[in-house]
């Protein structure tokens, strides 16, 4: 094995084979659902439930709340999302894409600030305060969290919490030791800059009135 390898993937050396091809199933199902998204098409929701489900049944053996909460709620949200996009407006129209409404911007506020007093809550309750990761996990989820909500309501700023909450992701995963998922948001983050593009280009050529 060469160094290289063995610096990427010798870890999992120590893992399950099964949870290896699921945390690989899961990742691929995570790629299509954030390019479905940056096509803006429904398949985002359905691909995004599988990948996440699997990644909560996977964070959960492996103990990491913070990240397994992130995914809970991703499908959660995936459904109301699923319901959002498909939502007839008029007779011929569904939800469309649109920018953040000030009061919207407030509810990404209150969503940040209420999700940061919940993972301190939940860290404190099973002592997972024994790494500096879990500071960077507590505000990592507050971001996703509000990028998910945002998404699922169609709104064009989503992206900006997903490339943010990628950003800080990728390195934060390969510290950890998952190499598979690194990976995962190193790619998410520059769809996401191509998805806020494609999306901007759609709004400007499409503007909504709120």
């Amino acid at each position: 094995m060469s160094p290289i390898f063995d610096f990427l993937f010798g870890q999992y050396n120590e893992y399950e084979t099964l949870d290896i091809v699921l945390e690989i199933v899961a990742v691929i199902f995570g790629f299509l659902s954030v390019w479905f998204s940056k096509e803006n098409k429904i398949w985002v929701f359905p691909t995004g439930m599988i990948s996440t489900a699997i990644f909560v049944y996977l964070l959960f053996k492996w103990t990491l709340l913070g990240d397994m909460m992130i995914n809970g709620y991703y499908f959660i949200m995936s459904v109301y999302g699923w319901y959002i996009w498909t939502r007839k407006i008029d007779a011929s129209h569904v939800t469309p894409i649109s920018k953040t409404t000030k009061k919207e911007h407030l509810y990404s506020v209150l969503i940040f600030s209420a999700t940061l007093l919940f993972v301190f809550l939940v860290y404190t309750a099973f002592d997972k305060w024994n790494s500096w990761t879990a500071y960077v996990d507590t505000f990592t989820t507050a971001i996703f969290f509000v990028g998910m909500w945002l998404m699922a309501k169609r709104k064009i700023e989503n992206w900006l919490y997903w490339i943010v909450g990628d950003i800080i992701s990728a390195p934060l995963y390969f510290y950890k030791g998952f190499t598979f998922t690194s990976i995962q948001y190193f790619i998410f983050t520059f769809i996401a800059i191509f998805g806020y593009l494609a999306w901007k280009k759609h709004l400007n050529n499409n503007p909504v009135l709120v």
